[in-house]
């Protein structure tokens, strides 16, 4: 059906250009799910006045060949290029949020594989709980996991009057993902640039409406992305998540150093320690600790960053996030966990001067 598709699409013409907009490469993450045909527009400049016409194009064609398929079709445009006065003032650049957000909170990771989003996503669904308006961001481009971790995958964000991508909504939390705009499986091989450009749209192209929080999960490392999201998100502050392995806390402290170089001068909020030690479910009382014992603890306490909670290998953290339902909804120890590291995380933020609690108990 796709070759369909771009067969029908490559009848329609850019009016400046004698190629049509498959020739020019402007049809990007083509998605057809049961009932609904998706794909992005590219445009080559910051406006386009034919960009409307086009999409209206393409919504008649494919509506006409497919009339049981919803059409949908965004419009990516390029960056503009800073002025040469503008230019003079990038090292005094101001972060911007997202108009109606309180806190804009990023979570990172010096590398990849310790449950960085795993945490990002029941950090979401716990303040939810507590009556919070939340947000979750999943920038983490090359690896979107946060629509699996929501049992979200099909999900097709639809643009607004405003032509603002409406987040999906699930337990709460208002849901925003790379991963909902591309077919699951395929690999995403884009340069730095193309990420970095999606990653901003995703952010400040939303409908996010009156949001306490905005969690934004980030890509492990420390590169272009996050220099990107530092540059260009006022953020409150970051949360470190690391397990207890020498590796992973090497790589940790990376990131602290980058969030603490004079050039980024990024609050962090504290650490967190995941997959802590391993507790059978049987013996709830016992802890194992296979990738060493309270290393996330004691680099917090070399660089006086407070720690903000432990969290335990359990099997129901892991099927949770495959099946679709984070393990802060359910009973028991993960949700105790995660309860715990929220009350840290609001306690840190309460040291903030425009702190507040917009919950009626």
């Amino acid at each position: 059906m796709d070759e369909q598709i771009l067969e029908i699409l490559s009848r329609i013409a850019h009016p400046e250009s004698d190629k049509n907009i498959v020739e020019l490469g402007m049809v990007e993450a083509l998605t057809v799910s049961p009932n609904r045909i998706s794909f992005s527009l590219r445009f080559g400049r910051p406006r386009d006045p034919f960009a409307g016409d086009l999409r209206r194009q393409c919504e008649q064609a494919l509506g006409q060949r497919f009339p049981d398929y919803a059409v949908e079709v965004a419009l990516l445009f390029a960056e503009a290029k800073p002025t040469t006065s503008a230019a003079k003032k990038t090292a005094a650049h101001t972060p911007v949020a997202p108009e109606n957000v309180r806190f804009a909170v990023a979570v990172m990771s010096g590398k990849g594989g310790v449950g960085k989003s795993t945490i990002a996503a029941n950090l979401a669904v716990a303040l939810a709980q507590k009556g919070y308006r939340v947000g979750l961001i999943d920038a983490d481009i090359y690896g979107p996991s946060i629509p699996k971790m929501f049992g979200a995958e099909d999900a097709k964000p639809l643009l607004n009057e405003k032509e603002q991508i409406i987040p999906v909504e699930k337990y709460g939390v208002k849901v925003l993902s790379i991963g909902f705009f591309v077919k699951p499986g395929d690999p995403l091989i884009w340069r730095a640039p193309m990420a970095t450009s999606a990653l901003k749209q995703l952010l400040m192209q939303a409908e996010w409406g009156e949001l306490d929080f905005l969690l934004v999960d980030m890509p492990p490392g420390t590169g272009d992305i996050h220099l990107t999201l530092l540059q260009e998100l006022k953020l409150t502050g970051v949360v470190v998540v690391s397990t207890p392995q020498q590796v992973a806390l090497a790589d940790a402290l990376k990131g602290i150093n980058m969030l603490s170089n004079a050039n980024v001068k990024t609050r962090i909020l504290g650490l967190v320690e995941n997959m802590a030690w391993f507790t059978p479910a049987e013996l709830p009382q016992n802890r194992y600790y296979i990738f060493g014992k309270g290393g996330a603890r004691q680099l917090a306490h070399a660089r006086q960053l407070p720690l903000l909670g432990e969290i335990p290998i359990v099997q129901s953290i892991c099927d949770s996030g495959d099946d679709g339902a984070p393990a802060a909804l359910s009973d028991g120890l993960p949700r105790a966990a995660f309860e715990t590291l929220t009350e840290n995380l609001l306690a840190q933020l309460g040291k903030t001067e425009d702190f507040f609690v917009n919950v009626e108990n």
